[in-house]
């Protein structure tokens, strides 16, 4: 039987440095970049053991035949934070776009809002409140 490992996301950008430097402002760290001079057509980054692929639309279409349309919305990036609120208000001071203003669910246990990437890609911010002792 075939094993897998190593999982990722890749996500597809019309802006490859803009969608990067979203990316490292919530802490991720390039790890790897094609071609590795000139222009990049693919990085990857890396944040406490996940890894995150970004990818041209060019890249996409010319490397491998694929066709991404649509705007975001296909996945979603879930980052775990001890601030939902202040994660909210300082990603939209560099011009986040909020998706879901931060909210209390699971009876109070978890906190989280949603905003997009500059793709439109949905990123979660989540918290685990004070009190909750199980999720």
């Amino acid at each position: 039987m075939t094993s897998f490992s190593r999982p990722m996301i890749n996500l597809y950008s019309r802006d490859l440095p803009q969608a990067v430097a979203f990316y490292a402002d919530l802490g991720f760290a390039e790890t790897f970049r094609t071609p590795a001079s000139g222009e990049p057509s693919h990085i990857e980054l890396a944040l406490d053991g996940f890894t995150l692929g970004v990818a041209t639309l060019e890249a996409a279409r010319d490397h491998h035949g694929l066709e991404p349309k649509g705007e975001g919305r296909w996945i979603e990036i879930v980052l775990w934070t001890d601030d939902t609120d202040a994660a909210v208000r300082a990603l939209m001071e560099k011009g986040a776009r909020l998706l879901s203003p931060a909210h209390d669910f699971l009876d109070g246990e978890l906190r989280s809002a949603w905003i997009a990437d500059p793709d439109g890609n949905p990123v979660q911010l989540v918290q685990r409140n004070h009190q909750a002792t199980s999720v």
